[in-house]
């Protein structure tokens, strides 16, 4: 009977080291290189260790190969019988016939087995791998070199014997994913191919722009609906003409009784069609193309697409069927190559403008709409929270809607409210302040005197361009 509970401890350990070798398979695959191999180069010797590992990955892959192979036989080996010896007096006991006992419990002993196989020594530690493969990888280096080298002449004739047999069949082998990198390694190849002077940083940009178009959706890319340019059905042609005019945009949506109805979408060149003598009298819901509708959720490439393809605009919906805005392909264009600039643009139209220092400290103008992923350029990372924008942000820690010169602030940063258009905030004085200092932590508010009132400067809204949209930045994203 001890002989039974020390061999079930035996395959217990057994398991454990199975679940190491899984481990390091699947860490080892799913590591970022790039970010493993700043680690090595900053002086972090198990990031070394694991960067020797991954330049002979096909070689590491096949001693954990060798380490799961040896383990899950020994396991059955050990624990069967164990499991056997130690559940036969149970079904004696129960009535069962000597030999049937014998019989099921070396069954069940499989089974039992087999789980704990499963669960703890493989599919325990796959997740774990997966889901933190730095973390596991760094974990598990040592000793999975450590088996590696121990076993190298055995690893070396099975390597030998498996790429002879691949080499038969007409194909070279290959290090695993030696030469593939994943996206993000990609992304963090261009950075610093651009800081390094390989590539230029314009290229980089858009190539790092590229990769991150795919975790865009239509909402990110959108002009909001209180930005929106919109005619009522009732409009004539000769509307269109005007609000182009006024706007410089070139096409509009077309509403029945309010937003949440569009009906269509109407361009300048449907009116200038008409004969200048009934662009008075025809309405605009006799010109209007079908709507095109998206959901806020479709991601922007799959949007891109659509576009493309079919109208040049799309309507925004909500989850709850109403209006969230319109896109165009000129929004999904510079997320990619930045702000489009033409003849109908106004000459500055910044999302962010430096101004003075203040104190020794730099401070920033910025659009309240402004989105804070655009934000992180000046090192400014707001937490999580119900909000996209930095007005959004502002009127979050209030806690209200903000009046005009009113200020809060997160650690390190004050944001003082220089102007509003109707409720909505639209440019804020962002500025760098000394930790522990006013308005630099937890949701401070009050009135900066000296921003009180408005900036001076004329609120250019988002849609005031030929084509709806809405403006970013230049800041580089290859940073």
């Amino acid at each position: 009977m001890i002989t039974a509970w020390l061999l079930l401890l035996a395959a217990f350990l057994l398991i454990l080291a199975n679940g190491l070798f899984v481990a390091a398979e699947f860490a080892f695959v799913t590591v970022e290189r790039g970010a493993v191999e700043r680690a090595a180069r900053a002086g972090d010797r198990t990031a070394a260790s694991l960067s020797k590992a991954l330049r002979h990955l096909s070689f590491q892959l096949s001693g954990a190969q060798l380490g799961i192979t040896i383990t899950s036989l020994v396991v059955g080996m050990l624990a069967e019988p164990a499991l056997s010896e130690l559940l036969g007096p149970v079904f004696e006991a129960l009535g069962v016939p000597d030999a049937a006992a014998r019989v099921v419990a070396l069954v069940v002993g499989m089974v039992v087995a087999t789980v704990l196989q499963m669960v703890i020594g493989e599919l325990v530690p796959k997740n774990w791998a997966i889901s933190r493969p730095i973390q596991v990888a760094y974990a598990v280096v040592g000793p999975q070199r450590a088996f590696s080298s121990a076993c190298r002449p055995l690893i070396s004739l099975l390597n030998g014997a498996a790429d002879r047999t691949v080499r038969a069949l007409g194909i070279e082998p290959q290090e695993e994913l030696g030469h593939a990198r994943t996206p993000a390694e990609l992304v963090s190849l261009a950075r610093h191919s651009a800081r390094a002077g390989a590539i230029d940083e314009d290229s980089a940009t858009l190539f790092v722009r590229t990769f991150n178009l795919g975790a865009l959706t239509a909402q990110s890319v959108m002009t909001p609906r209180v930005d929106v340019a919109a005619l009522q059905q009732d409009a004539s042609a000769a509307d269109v003409l005007n609000l182009t005019r006024a706007t410089g945009l070139s096409r509009f949506p077309v509403y029945g009784q309010s937003l949440d109805e569009v009906i269509g979408t109407v361009s300048l060149k449907d009116a200038l069609a008409l004969p200048a003598e009934r662009r008075a009298t025809t309405r605009v819901r006799h010109l209007v193309s079908p709507p095109q509708l998206v959901p806020e959720t479709l991601p922007a490439e799959l949007l891109l697409d659509r576009l493309r393809r079919r109208e040049p605009m799309a309507i925004v919906v909500d989850e709850y069927g109403g209006t969230a805005g319109v896109v165009t392909i000129e929004d999904i264009v510079e997320e990619l190559v930045g702000e489009v600039q033409d003849e109908h643009d106004p000459a500055d139209t910044p999302e962010l403008r430096s101004l003075p220092a203040e104190d020794g400290l730099p401070v920033w103008e910025a659009d309240g709409r402004a989105r804070l992923d655009q934000l992180a350029a000046i090192g400014l990372h707001a937490p999580e929270g119900p909000y996209e924008t930095l007005g959004g942000l502002i009127a979050d820690l209030l806690g209200k809607l903000p009046g005009v010169g009113e200020a809060a602030g997160l650690p390190g940063w004050r944001f003082t409210v220089l102007a509003l258009d109707r409720h909505r905030t639209s440019r804020v004085k962002v500025q760098r302040v000394r930790e522990g200092g006013p308005g630099g932590e937890g949701r401070a508010g009050g009135v900066d005197g000296d921003a009180a009132g408005p900036s001076g400067r004329p609120d250019r809204r988002h849609h005031d361009r030929r084509r709806h949209g809405r403006r970013r930045t230049d800041e580089d994203d290859a940073r």
